[in-house]
């Protein structure tokens, strides 16, 4: 009896050698699926790692535009997001940070659909000096997204658009920190086409997600895109990607607020950024970032 006991002892401690065996070989096997989906963002080229998007604008934390692009950034699982943003609407502040002291007032709460969210008392280039400094302490996020804003960004006619935007000013200020940027804008009109937005800023993500997890986007320009309202008059056009416009076309009466972007155009190969959005493009645009970034 005893020396049956000892034999069934024995052959389940060799089953449970062997099973503990096959179990090693096939998490071996695999380490191509579960072993790399428990990667962290942001650390260069792992097929599963997150992307850490650091999501701000200029419009204020509780504004339609970012919070249309949270909602979809938030439904990827891809994706990893921290939401820091102005407590108050501030566009026009271009990339100037808030003088210290005193230090910036920040406080919990949320987007407009209730995503977690830090309101920066303070500028846009504020919300992200913040957030790099504060809310980031395992290391830099993978990109800095900017918007998406309640009207274009477009042109460099009279210095309007790196010096004026707030959407394009945080972006700047986040590549002056070495960290890649996209502005996102959506065309002013009866109807400000957010999901269009989001549509185009969820295309240059799919298209960037794999350099951008890298480490292999460059600073030196931040993206700006710019996507058209069409007010249910045509659809928009396509993607172009264009430089900036140093003057207005003469069809284009004002630039940053008001001519309507025309969907039904028929022209064709635009050679800067208002000519492609003005005529139902799409436009994605490099935009340099400060000639002298603070603290380099």
């Amino acid at each position: 009896m005893i020396r049956t006991r000892l034999f069934r002892l024995v052959l389940l401690l060799t089953l449970g050698l062997a099973t503990a065996l096959l179990g090693c070989g096939s998490s071996d096997g695999g380490a191509g699926g579960s072993g790399d989906a428990g990667g962290s963002g942001g650390t260069g080229g792992s097929n599963g790692a997150a992307l850490r998007i650091l999501v701000t604008n200029d419009d204020g934390v509780g504004a339609p535009g970012i919070d249309a692009i949270v909602e979809a950034l938030r439904a990827d699982p891809r994706n990893e997001i921290i939401v820091s943003a102005p407590a108050e609407n501030k566009s026009g502040s271009g990339d100037r940070t808030t003088p210290t002291p005193p230090p910036l007032e920040t406080m919990m709460t949320t987007t407009a659909s209730g995503y977690p969210a830090t309101a920066v008392v303070g500028l846009p280039a504020d919300a992200v000096v913040y957030a790099l400094a504060n809310l980031y302490p395992d290391g830099p996020p993978d990109l800095v997204l900017s918007g998406i804003n309640n009207g274009q960004n477009v042109g460099n006619v009279k210095g309007l658009l790196s010096q004026v935007s707030g959407t394009v000013g945080a972006a700047k200020t986040a590549a002056c920190a070495d960290v890649p940027a996209l502005a996102s804008s959506q065309g002013s009109g009866e109807t400000v086409d957010f999901p269009a937005g989001v549509d185009a800023v969820l295309a240059w993500l799919d298209a960037n997600r794999a350099a951008l997890l890298a480490g292999d986007v460059p600073v030196q320009n931040i993206t700006s895109i710019n996507v058209p309202s069409c007010d249910g008059k045509g659809s928009i056009r396509g993607t172009v990607e264009v430089p900036l416009a140093t003057m207005a076309p003469d069809y284009v009466m004002s630039p940053i607020f008001g001519d309507p972007q025309d969907c039904e155009s028929i022209r064709e190969s635009p050679s800067n950024d208002m000519e492609a959005f003005f005529n139902g493009f799409v436009a994605v645009t490099p935009v340099p970032r400060a000639t002298t970034c603070p603290n380099k």
